[in-house]
Protein backbone atom coordinates (compact mmCIF):
# COMPACT_ATOMS: atom_id res chain seq x y z
CA UNK A 1 0.00 0.00 0.00
CA UNK A 2 2.74 2.34 -0.30
CA UNK A 3 2.02 5.72 -1.08
CA UNK A 4 -1.48 4.77 -1.79
CA UNK A 5 -4.69 6.33 0.11
CA UNK A 6 -6.97 2.86 1.80
CA UNK A 7 -9.84 2.63 -0.23
CA UNK A 8 -12.08 2.73 3.43
CA UNK A 9 -11.47 6.60 3.40
CA UNK A 10 -13.79 6.99 0.20
CA UNK A 11 -16.93 6.64 2.44
CA UNK A 12 -20.29 8.65 1.56
CA UNK A 13 -19.53 11.05 3.86
CA UNK A 14 -22.64 12.57 5.96
CA UNK A 15 -22.64 16.33 4.19
CA UNK A 16 -25.81 15.94 2.74
CA UNK A 17 -24.47 17.03 -1.24
CA UNK A 18 -25.40 13.62 -2.07
CA UNK A 19 -28.01 14.70 -4.67
CA UNK A 20 -27.99 13.90 -8.24
CA UNK A 21 -28.89 16.34 -10.73
CA UNK A 22 -28.39 17.76 -14.20
CA UNK A 23 -29.69 19.38 -17.16
CA UNK A 24 -29.41 19.41 -20.86
CA UNK A 25 -28.86 22.83 -20.78
CA UNK A 26 -27.05 25.72 -19.69
CA UNK A 27 -27.75 29.80 -19.79
CA UNK A 28 -24.73 29.75 -22.08
CA UNK A 29 -25.74 27.19 -25.09
CA UNK A 30 -26.69 23.40 -25.65
CA UNK A 31 -24.64 20.47 -25.54
CA UNK A 32 -25.08 18.77 -28.45
CA UNK A 33 -25.68 14.86 -29.27
CA UNK A 34 -21.77 14.65 -29.31
CA UNK A 35 -21.15 16.18 -26.38
CA UNK A 36 -19.81 19.84 -27.48
CA UNK A 37 -20.49 22.89 -25.32
CA UNK A 38 -21.53 26.06 -27.36
CA UNK A 39 -18.91 28.76 -27.51
CA UNK A 40 -19.69 31.09 -25.16
CA UNK A 41 -18.76 30.20 -21.70
CA UNK A 42 -16.04 27.26 -22.91
CA UNK A 43 -14.32 30.67 -23.99
CA UNK A 44 -14.24 31.81 -21.05
CA UNK A 45 -13.19 28.35 -19.24
CA UNK A 46 -10.29 28.58 -21.82
CA UNK A 47 -9.32 31.99 -20.78
CA UNK A 48 -8.43 31.00 -17.37
CA UNK A 49 -5.28 28.66 -18.62
CA UNK A 50 -4.14 32.30 -19.99
CA UNK A 51 -4.79 34.35 -16.42
CA UNK A 52 -2.41 34.97 -13.52
CA UNK A 53 -3.19 33.77 -10.14
CA UNK A 54 -0.17 34.26 -7.79
CA UNK A 55 1.92 31.26 -6.44
CA UNK A 56 -0.05 29.21 -9.09
CA UNK A 57 0.50 27.75 -12.12
CA UNK A 58 -3.12 26.52 -14.29
CA UNK A 59 -2.09 22.62 -15.76
CA UNK A 60 -5.97 22.58 -17.29
CA UNK A 61 -8.86 24.81 -18.06
CA UNK A 62 -11.41 22.91 -19.87
CA UNK A 63 -15.36 22.60 -20.34
CA UNK A 64 -16.89 19.08 -19.83
CA UNK A 65 -20.05 18.45 -21.33
CA UNK A 66 -23.02 17.32 -19.00
CA UNK A 67 -23.26 13.78 -18.18
CA UNK A 68 -20.30 11.60 -17.70
CA UNK A 69 -16.88 12.08 -17.62
CA UNK A 70 -13.66 9.92 -16.27
CA UNK A 71 -11.11 11.94 -15.09
CA UNK A 72 -7.19 12.21 -15.98
CA UNK A 73 -5.62 8.82 -14.59
CA UNK A 74 -8.34 7.34 -13.14
CA UNK A 75 -10.99 4.06 -14.04
CA UNK A 76 -13.99 5.21 -12.38
CA UNK A 77 -16.34 7.31 -14.68
CA UNK A 78 -18.61 9.85 -12.85
CA UNK A 79 -22.15 10.19 -13.94
CA UNK A 80 -25.12 12.84 -13.75
CA UNK A 81 -22.95 15.20 -13.70
CA UNK A 82 -23.98 19.48 -14.81
CA UNK A 83 -21.88 20.96 -17.60
CA UNK A 84 -18.90 22.82 -16.13
CA UNK A 85 -15.87 24.32 -16.32
CA UNK A 86 -12.58 21.87 -14.88
CA UNK A 87 -9.81 23.97 -13.52
CA UNK A 88 -6.30 22.12 -12.40
CA UNK A 89 -3.66 24.10 -11.05
CA UNK A 90 -0.39 23.61 -9.08
CA UNK A 91 0.66 25.50 -6.04
CA UNK A 92 3.86 26.49 -4.96
CA UNK A 93 4.21 28.55 -2.29
CA UNK A 94 7.58 27.12 -1.14
CA UNK A 95 9.96 25.77 -3.57
CA UNK A 96 9.37 22.33 -2.05
CA UNK A 97 5.82 22.62 -2.66
CA UNK A 98 4.26 21.19 -5.22
CA UNK A 99 0.00 21.35 -4.20
CA UNK A 100 -2.56 20.22 -6.90
CA UNK A 101 -5.73 21.48 -6.61
CA UNK A 102 -8.87 21.19 -8.58
CA UNK A 103 -12.10 23.64 -8.95
CA UNK A 104 -15.01 22.50 -10.61
CA UNK A 105 -16.94 25.46 -11.76
CA UNK A 106 -20.98 25.20 -12.85
CA UNK A 107 -21.75 26.16 -16.26
CA UNK A 108 -25.22 27.42 -14.99
CA UNK A 109 -27.48 26.96 -11.75
CA UNK A 110 -24.36 28.24 -9.91
CA UNK A 111 -25.94 28.85 -5.96
CA UNK A 112 -23.04 31.77 -5.63
CA UNK A 113 -21.48 29.80 -2.68
CA UNK A 114 -17.61 28.60 -2.88
CA UNK A 115 -17.19 24.76 -1.01
CA UNK A 116 -13.69 23.84 -0.40
CA UNK A 117 -13.66 20.10 0.13
CA UNK A 118 -11.50 17.62 2.52
CA UNK A 119 -9.52 14.54 1.88
CA UNK A 120 -8.81 10.90 3.38
CA UNK A 121 -5.84 9.61 4.93
CA UNK A 122 -2.83 10.16 3.75
CA UNK A 123 -3.90 12.21 0.52
CA UNK A 124 -1.63 12.51 -2.09
CA UNK A 125 -4.55 12.46 -5.01
CA UNK A 126 -7.51 14.51 -6.08
CA UNK A 127 -10.65 13.75 -4.44
CA UNK A 128 -13.08 13.90 -7.17
CA UNK A 129 -15.97 11.99 -5.27
CA UNK A 130 -16.07 15.30 -3.50
CA UNK A 131 -15.76 17.74 -6.66
CA UNK A 132 -18.86 15.51 -7.77
CA UNK A 133 -20.97 15.83 -5.26
CA UNK A 134 -20.86 19.86 -4.47
CA UNK A 135 -20.64 20.51 -8.37
CA UNK A 136 -24.49 18.37 -8.35
CA UNK A 137 -25.82 21.16 -5.93
CA UNK A 138 -24.69 23.95 -7.70
CA UNK A 139 -21.09 25.15 -5.37
CA UNK A 140 -18.17 26.27 -7.20
CA UNK A 141 -16.61 23.25 -5.47
CA UNK A 142 -12.64 23.41 -4.96
CA UNK A 143 -10.38 19.94 -3.72
CA UNK A 144 -6.62 19.13 -3.15
CA UNK A 145 -4.39 16.37 -2.80
CA UNK A 146 -2.65 18.51 -0.32
CA UNK A 147 0.76 18.50 -1.39
CA UNK A 148 1.61 14.62 -0.94
CA UNK A 149 1.67 13.12 -4.24
CA UNK A 150 3.08 10.33 -5.03
CA UNK A 151 1.77 9.51 -1.90
CA UNK A 152 2.89 10.33 2.17
CA UNK A 153 5.25 7.39 2.33
CA UNK A 154 7.48 8.98 0.24
CA UNK A 155 7.82 12.65 1.34
CA UNK A 156 10.84 11.44 4.40
CA UNK A 157 13.09 14.77 4.01
CA UNK A 158 10.39 16.89 2.87
CA UNK A 159 9.11 19.07 6.10
CA UNK A 160 7.85 21.76 3.76
CA UNK A 161 5.61 19.23 2.29
CA UNK A 162 4.31 18.17 5.94
CA UNK A 163 3.48 21.55 6.61
CA UNK A 164 1.60 21.31 3.41
CA UNK A 165 -0.21 18.27 4.60
CA UNK A 166 -0.57 19.89 7.98
CA UNK A 167 -2.19 22.92 6.74
CA UNK A 168 -1.25 25.49 3.87
CA UNK A 169 -2.33 23.25 1.31
CA UNK A 170 -6.35 23.55 2.39
CA UNK A 171 -5.67 27.53 2.97
CA UNK A 172 -3.99 27.87 0.09
CA UNK A 173 -6.78 25.83 -1.99
CA UNK A 174 -9.00 28.24 -0.49
CA UNK A 175 -7.28 31.15 -1.41
CA UNK A 176 -6.61 30.27 -4.63
CA UNK A 177 -9.95 28.06 -5.71
CA UNK A 178 -11.90 31.84 -4.88
CA UNK A 179 -9.86 33.74 -7.15
CA UNK A 180 -10.52 31.39 -9.56
CA UNK A 181 -14.19 30.92 -9.20
CA UNK A 182 -14.45 35.01 -8.99
CA UNK A 183 -12.31 35.28 -12.24
CA UNK A 184 -14.96 32.97 -13.82
CA UNK A 185 -18.05 34.27 -12.47
CA UNK A 186 -17.00 38.00 -12.36
CA UNK A 187 -17.95 38.18 -8.80
CA UNK A 188 -17.02 36.52 -5.12
CA UNK A 189 -19.32 33.91 -3.64
CA UNK A 190 -21.79 35.19 -1.06
CA UNK A 191 -20.86 32.52 1.12
CA UNK A 192 -17.78 30.21 1.44
CA UNK A 193 -18.80 26.32 3.08
CA UNK A 194 -16.04 23.42 3.88
CA UNK A 195 -17.04 20.14 4.14
CA UNK A 196 -14.42 16.80 5.23
CA UNK A 197 -14.51 14.18 7.29
CA UNK A 198 -11.75 12.04 8.73
CA UNK A 199 -8.65 13.77 7.06
CA UNK A 200 -11.27 16.42 6.00
CA UNK A 201 -12.18 16.65 9.36
CA UNK A 202 -8.83 17.74 10.25
CA UNK A 203 -8.70 20.27 7.41
CA UNK A 204 -11.74 21.29 8.70
CA UNK A 205 -10.61 22.21 11.99
CA UNK A 206 -7.33 23.34 10.84
CA UNK A 207 -8.94 26.21 8.80
CA UNK A 208 -10.83 27.25 12.32
CA UNK A 209 -8.10 27.58 14.36
CA UNK A 210 -5.59 28.93 11.48
CA UNK A 211 -7.59 30.54 9.23
CA UNK A 212 -11.05 31.97 10.70
CA UNK A 213 -11.32 34.26 7.82
CA UNK A 214 -11.47 31.51 4.78
CA UNK A 215 -14.74 30.31 5.04
CA UNK A 216 -18.16 31.59 6.92
CA UNK A 217 -19.34 27.48 7.71
CA UNK A 218 -17.45 24.48 8.34
CA UNK A 219 -18.44 20.95 8.95
CA UNK A 220 -15.73 18.66 10.43
CA UNK A 221 -16.66 15.13 10.37
CA UNK A 222 -14.67 12.24 12.60
CA UNK A 223 -11.60 14.49 12.77
CA UNK A 224 -8.31 13.10 12.64
CA UNK A 225 -7.02 16.64 14.02
CA UNK A 226 -4.82 14.85 16.79
CA UNK A 227 -3.11 13.32 14.44
CA UNK A 228 0.36 11.88 15.91
CA UNK A 229 -1.74 10.82 18.79
CA UNK A 230 -3.98 9.20 16.47
CA UNK A 231 -1.26 7.56 14.56
CA UNK A 232 -0.09 5.79 17.93
CA UNK A 233 -3.16 4.19 18.75
CA UNK A 234 -2.51 2.25 15.17
CA UNK A 235 1.31 1.42 16.52
CA UNK A 236 -0.04 0.35 19.72
CA UNK A 237 -3.09 -2.23 18.48
CA UNK A 238 -0.88 -3.27 16.15
CA UNK A 239 1.83 -4.14 18.70
CA UNK A 240 -0.04 -5.72 21.25
CA UNK A 241 -1.40 -8.07 19.39
CA UNK A 242 1.93 -9.01 17.56
CA UNK A 243 4.71 -8.73 19.79
CA UNK A 244 4.31 -11.80 21.48
CA UNK A 245 5.29 -13.96 18.30
CA UNK A 246 1.59 -13.61 17.40
CA UNK A 247 0.17 -15.09 19.70
CA UNK A 248 -2.38 -12.35 20.84
CA UNK A 249 -3.11 -11.93 17.08
CA UNK A 250 -6.99 -11.65 16.64
CA UNK A 251 -8.56 -13.69 14.28
CA UNK A 252 -11.65 -11.88 12.08
CA UNK A 253 -14.34 -14.56 13.39
CA UNK A 254 -13.05 -13.58 17.29
CA UNK A 255 -13.47 -9.94 16.36
CA UNK A 256 -17.02 -10.71 15.69
CA UNK A 257 -17.75 -12.67 18.49
CA UNK A 258 -16.40 -9.70 20.61
CA UNK A 259 -18.50 -6.97 19.46
CA UNK A 260 -21.42 -9.38 19.22
CA UNK A 261 -20.79 -10.10 23.06
CA UNK A 262 -19.95 -6.35 24.01
CA UNK A 263 -23.57 -5.53 22.02
CA UNK A 264 -25.31 -8.21 24.05
CA UNK A 265 -23.99 -6.83 27.36
CA UNK A 266 -24.57 -3.25 26.82
CA UNK A 267 -26.94 -2.43 23.84
CA UNK A 268 -30.34 -0.98 25.36
CA UNK A 269 -28.99 -0.14 28.38
CA UNK A 270 -26.73 2.70 27.25
CA UNK A 271 -30.26 4.85 25.93
CA UNK A 272 -30.52 2.91 23.15
CA UNK A 273 -33.40 0.81 21.73
CA UNK A 274 -34.66 -3.20 22.24
CA UNK A 275 -32.98 -5.13 19.65
CA UNK A 276 -30.40 -2.69 18.32
CA UNK A 277 -27.38 -4.85 17.56
CA UNK A 278 -25.00 -1.24 18.32
CA UNK A 279 -24.45 0.97 21.15
CA UNK A 280 -25.98 4.77 21.67
CA UNK A 281 -23.40 5.45 24.26
CA UNK A 282 -20.35 3.43 24.86
CA UNK A 283 -19.38 5.18 27.48
CA UNK A 284 -21.98 3.78 29.47
CA UNK A 285 -20.64 0.16 29.03
CA UNK A 286 -18.88 -1.42 31.34
CA UNK A 287 -17.85 -4.65 29.89
CA UNK A 288 -14.79 -6.83 30.95
CA UNK A 289 -13.10 -9.01 28.68
CA UNK A 290 -12.34 -11.47 31.04
CA UNK A 291 -16.36 -12.05 30.85
CA UNK A 292 -15.55 -13.69 26.59
CA UNK A 293 -15.05 -17.33 26.69
CA UNK A 294 -11.92 -18.20 27.15
CA UNK A 295 -10.11 -21.28 25.41
CA UNK A 296 -8.87 -23.77 27.65
CA UNK A 297 -4.84 -24.67 27.72
CA UNK A 298 -3.61 -26.17 24.75
CA UNK A 299 -6.83 -25.47 22.28
CA UNK A 300 -7.85 -22.33 20.24
CA UNK A 301 -10.53 -22.04 17.63
CA UNK A 302 -13.16 -19.15 16.76
CA UNK A 303 -15.70 -19.77 19.35
CA UNK A 304 -12.74 -18.64 22.20
CA UNK A 305 -10.19 -16.29 22.82
CA UNK A 306 -7.08 -17.45 24.39
CA UNK A 307 -6.05 -15.33 27.59
CA UNK A 308 -3.36 -13.94 25.19
CA UNK A 309 -5.49 -12.84 23.28
CA UNK A 310 -7.71 -11.63 26.06
CA UNK A 311 -5.06 -9.47 27.44
CA UNK A 312 -4.06 -7.63 23.83
CA UNK A 313 -7.89 -6.71 24.23
CA UNK A 314 -7.36 -5.08 27.47
CA UNK A 315 -4.43 -3.43 26.25
CA UNK A 316 -6.61 -2.44 23.15
CA UNK A 317 -9.86 -0.72 25.54
CA UNK A 318 -7.06 1.05 27.64
CA UNK A 319 -5.32 2.83 24.59
CA UNK A 320 -1.60 3.79 24.22
CA UNK A 321 0.20 4.95 27.57
CA UNK A 322 3.41 6.19 28.22
CA UNK A 323 4.97 2.95 29.75
CA UNK A 324 7.42 5.63 32.02
CA UNK A 325 4.89 7.98 33.68
CA UNK A 326 1.81 6.01 32.62
CA UNK A 327 0.15 9.27 31.13
CA UNK A 328 -2.15 8.44 28.00
CA UNK A 329 -1.26 9.44 25.12
CA UNK A 330 -4.56 8.66 23.08
CA UNK A 331 -8.21 7.67 23.45
CA UNK A 332 -8.87 4.08 22.95
CA UNK A 333 -10.79 2.19 20.06
CA UNK A 334 -14.67 2.29 21.09
CA UNK A 335 -16.75 -0.75 22.85
CA UNK A 336 -18.46 -1.82 20.38
CA UNK A 337 -16.74 -1.14 17.13
CA UNK A 338 -13.80 -3.78 17.00
CA UNK A 339 -15.59 -5.55 13.87
CA UNK A 340 -16.42 -2.30 11.72
CA UNK A 341 -14.76 -1.62 8.05
CA UNK A 342 -11.22 -0.64 9.07
CA UNK A 343 -11.04 -1.40 12.75
CA UNK A 344 -9.40 -4.44 14.81
CA UNK A 345 -8.85 -6.61 11.37
CA UNK A 346 -6.95 -3.94 9.47
CA UNK A 347 -5.38 -2.50 12.39
CA UNK A 348 -3.88 -5.14 13.66
CA UNK A 349 -2.53 -6.19 10.40
CA UNK A 350 1.14 -6.46 9.82
CA UNK A 351 0.77 -6.81 5.77
CA UNK A 352 -1.94 -3.65 6.15
CA UNK A 353 -1.54 -0.86 9.06
CA UNK A 354 1.96 -0.24 8.50
CA UNK A 355 1.48 1.16 4.39
CA UNK A 356 -1.79 2.72 5.55
CA UNK A 357 -0.58 4.67 9.02
CA UNK A 358 3.03 4.88 9.47
CA UNK A 359 3.78 7.75 7.05
CA UNK A 360 4.49 10.26 9.21
CA UNK A 361 6.42 8.13 10.85
CA UNK A 362 8.64 8.05 8.08
CA UNK A 363 8.71 11.61 8.39
CA UNK A 364 9.80 11.62 11.96
CA UNK A 365 12.23 8.63 11.75
CA UNK A 366 13.10 7.98 8.56
CA UNK A 367 12.00 5.89 5.52
CA UNK A 368 13.61 2.73 6.83
CA UNK A 369 10.89 3.45 10.42
CA UNK A 370 10.50 -0.47 12.34
CA UNK A 371 7.29 0.28 14.24
CA UNK A 372 8.27 -2.79 16.21
CA UNK A 373 11.54 -0.46 18.04
CA UNK A 374 8.87 2.88 18.40
CA UNK A 375 9.55 3.73 22.27
CA UNK A 376 6.22 5.18 23.49
CA UNK A 377 8.06 7.47 25.55
CA UNK A 378 11.21 9.51 24.17
CA UNK A 379 10.04 8.45 20.25
CA UNK A 380 6.55 10.07 20.90
CA UNK A 381 8.22 13.15 22.35
CA UNK A 382 10.19 13.35 19.37
CA UNK A 383 7.06 12.70 17.22
CA UNK A 384 5.35 15.57 18.72
CA UNK A 385 8.30 17.72 18.66
CA UNK A 386 8.46 17.08 15.03
CA UNK A 387 5.19 17.27 13.20
CA UNK A 388 2.81 18.16 16.39
CA UNK A 389 3.21 22.15 15.49
CA UNK A 390 2.36 21.23 12.17
CA UNK A 391 0.15 18.46 11.70
CA UNK A 392 -2.23 18.55 15.23
CA UNK A 393 -5.01 21.13 15.06
CA UNK A 394 -5.85 20.87 19.28
CA UNK A 395 -6.58 24.58 19.71
CA UNK A 396 -9.82 25.03 21.77
CA UNK A 397 -9.74 28.70 20.84
CA UNK A 398 -11.84 29.27 18.35
CA UNK A 399 -13.42 33.03 19.20
CA UNK A 400 -11.65 34.44 16.39
CA UNK A 401 -13.95 32.03 14.19
CA UNK A 402 -16.95 33.00 16.56
CA UNK A 403 -16.63 36.78 16.38
CA UNK A 404 -17.03 36.56 12.77
CA UNK A 405 -20.01 34.99 12.90
CA UNK A 406 -18.95 31.92 11.35
CA UNK A 407 -20.85 28.14 12.34
CA UNK A 408 -19.19 24.81 12.78
CA UNK A 409 -21.03 21.73 12.45
CA UNK A 410 -18.62 18.60 13.95
CA UNK A 411 -19.96 14.83 13.87
CA UNK A 412 -18.52 12.10 14.73
CA UNK A 413 -19.88 7.83 15.04
CA UNK A 414 -19.94 6.07 18.16
CA UNK A 415 -19.15 2.48 16.04
CA UNK A 416 -16.15 4.35 14.70
CA UNK A 417 -12.43 2.39 14.98
CA UNK A 418 -10.76 4.50 13.13
CA UNK A 419 -11.07 7.97 14.18
CA UNK A 420 -12.09 7.13 18.09
CA UNK A 421 -15.79 9.37 18.74
CA UNK A 422 -14.28 9.93 22.32
CA UNK A 423 -11.58 12.62 20.83
CA UNK A 424 -13.92 14.64 18.94
CA UNK A 425 -15.76 14.46 22.42
CA UNK A 426 -12.82 15.63 24.57
CA UNK A 427 -12.12 18.37 21.79
CA UNK A 428 -15.57 19.81 22.14
CA UNK A 429 -15.35 20.11 26.26
CA UNK A 430 -12.14 21.77 25.92
CA UNK A 431 -13.52 24.12 23.45
CA UNK A 432 -16.63 24.63 25.66
CA UNK A 433 -14.97 24.99 28.85
CA UNK A 434 -12.71 27.94 26.23
CA UNK A 435 -15.81 29.48 25.83
CA UNK A 436 -17.12 29.31 29.43
CA UNK A 437 -19.76 27.00 29.09
CA UNK A 438 -21.78 24.57 26.32
CA UNK A 439 -24.20 27.15 25.73
CA UNK A 440 -22.02 29.97 25.11
CA UNK A 441 -19.81 27.14 22.72
CA UNK A 442 -23.76 25.88 21.18
CA UNK A 443 -24.01 29.32 19.52
CA UNK A 444 -21.61 28.60 16.76
CA UNK A 445 -19.94 25.27 17.47
CA UNK A 446 -22.69 22.11 17.59
CA UNK A 447 -21.64 18.67 17.63
CA UNK A 448 -23.82 15.74 17.01
CA UNK A 449 -22.72 12.21 18.05
CA UNK A 450 -24.34 9.25 15.78
CA UNK A 451 -25.23 6.44 17.55
CA UNK A 452 -23.58 3.57 15.62
CA UNK A 453 -22.19 5.01 12.79
CA UNK A 454 -18.61 3.93 11.64
CA UNK A 455 -16.65 6.17 10.06
CA UNK A 456 -17.96 9.13 8.19
CA UNK A 457 -20.52 6.91 7.41
CA UNK A 458 -21.46 2.93 7.56
CA UNK A 459 -21.41 0.85 10.53
CA UNK A 460 -24.26 -1.09 12.35
CA UNK A 461 -26.35 1.48 13.74
CA UNK A 462 -27.32 5.27 12.05
CA UNK A 463 -25.28 4.98 8.82
CA UNK A 464 -26.68 8.29 7.00
CA UNK A 465 -26.79 11.81 9.32
CA UNK A 466 -29.09 13.36 7.08
CA UNK A 467 -28.35 16.68 5.43
CA UNK A 468 -26.00 18.16 8.08
CA UNK A 469 -24.49 20.92 5.08
CA UNK A 470 -28.11 21.93 4.07
CA UNK A 471 -28.11 22.58 8.40
CA UNK A 472 -24.90 24.33 8.38
CA UNK A 473 -26.38 26.74 5.51
CA UNK A 474 -29.47 27.47 7.39
CA UNK A 475 -27.68 28.01 10.52
CA UNK A 476 -25.59 30.89 9.11
CA UNK A 477 -27.54 32.15 6.41
CA UNK A 478 -30.87 32.13 8.28
CA UNK A 479 -30.06 31.94 11.51
CA UNK A 480 -31.53 28.51 12.39
CA UNK A 481 -29.83 26.67 14.45
CA UNK A 482 -30.17 22.83 13.94
CA UNK A 483 -32.04 21.24 17.30
CA UNK A 484 -32.70 18.05 15.79
CA UNK A 485 -31.30 16.15 12.48
CA UNK A 486 -32.71 12.98 10.94
CA UNK A 487 -30.55 9.73 11.47
CA UNK A 488 -31.06 6.70 9.23
CA UNK A 489 -29.86 3.30 9.08
CA UNK A 490 -30.19 1.14 5.99
CA UNK A 491 -30.33 -2.14 5.35
CA UNK A 492 -26.36 -3.52 5.22
CA UNK A 493 -25.35 0.23 5.04
CA UNK A 494 -26.60 0.42 1.20
CA UNK A 495 -29.94 3.24 0.61
CA UNK A 496 -30.31 0.42 -2.70
CA UNK A 497 -31.91 -1.95 0.52
CA UNK A 498 -34.24 0.29 2.14
CA UNK A 499 -34.70 1.83 5.13
CA UNK A 500 -34.29 -0.54 8.80
CA UNK A 501 -35.05 2.43 10.91
CA UNK A 502 -34.72 6.33 11.32
CA UNK A 503 -33.74 7.98 14.55
CA UNK A 504 -33.10 11.67 15.29
CA UNK A 505 -30.02 13.04 16.32
CA UNK A 506 -29.32 15.94 19.05
CA UNK A 507 -26.99 18.68 19.66
CA UNK A 508 -24.11 17.47 22.22
CA UNK A 509 -24.32 16.77 25.19
CA UNK A 510 -27.83 15.24 24.27
CA UNK A 511 -28.31 11.64 22.87
CA UNK A 512 -31.75 10.02 21.71
CA UNK A 513 -32.87 7.97 24.55
CA UNK A 514 -35.76 5.18 23.93
CA UNK A 515 -39.35 5.93 25.54
CA UNK A 516 -41.15 3.03 24.05
CA UNK A 517 -43.04 2.21 21.08
CA UNK A 518 -41.79 1.23 17.20
CA UNK A 519 -37.83 1.07 17.40
CA UNK A 520 -37.67 1.98 14.27
CA UNK A 521 -39.75 5.40 14.36
CA UNK A 522 -38.38 8.64 15.54
CA UNK A 523 -41.07 9.43 17.76
CA UNK A 524 -39.89 6.68 20.45
CA UNK A 525 -36.94 8.80 20.98
CA UNK A 526 -36.39 11.95 22.93
CA UNK A 527 -33.36 13.83 23.81
CA UNK A 528 -31.70 13.65 27.21
CA UNK A 529 -28.70 14.31 28.62
CA UNK A 530 -26.94 11.42 30.58
CA UNK A 531 -25.23 11.49 33.41
CA UNK A 532 -21.44 12.73 33.22
CA UNK A 533 -18.95 10.05 31.91
CA UNK A 534 -15.76 10.65 31.36
CA UNK A 535 -14.19 8.95 28.08
CA UNK A 536 -10.78 8.24 28.32
CA UNK A 537 -8.51 10.90 26.92
CA UNK A 538 -5.07 11.86 26.33
CA UNK A 539 -2.85 13.32 28.99
CA UNK A 540 -2.54 17.42 28.66
CA UNK A 541 0.88 16.86 27.26
CA UNK A 542 -0.66 14.90 24.31
CA UNK A 543 -2.61 17.71 23.21
CA UNK A 544 -0.05 19.85 21.92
Amino acid sequence: MTGRRPTFFFLFFCIGINIIGTGSETAFGQVTAGGTLATERDCQCGMLAKAAFPGAAITTAECVPAGSFTPPGSKVTINNLPAFCRVAATLTPTPDSRIRIEVWLPESNWNERFLGTGNGGGAGNIHFGALANGLRKGFATANTDMGTSPGPNELAGHPDKWADFGYRATHEMTVTGKAIMQHYYQKPARYAYFSGCSTGGQQALMEAQRYPEDYNGILAGAPANNRTHLHTGFVWNLRVTNDIAGSAFIPKEKIALITQAVVKACAGKDGGAPGDNFLTDPGACQFDPETLPKCPDGTDDGSCLTQAQINALKKIYAGPVNPRTGERIYTPLPLGSENSGAGLDMQQNPQQSPGAFFYQYKWAFGPEFDYRTFDFDHDQDKLDSVLGPLLNANNPDLSALKKRGCKILMYSGTADPLVPYQDAVNYYERVAEAQGGVIQTQEFFRFFLVPGMAHCSGGPGVNDCGDMLGALIKWEEEGKAPERLMGTAYYQADPKNGVRFKRPLYPYPQLPAYVGGDVSLPESFKPVVYPERKVLQPAMRYLN
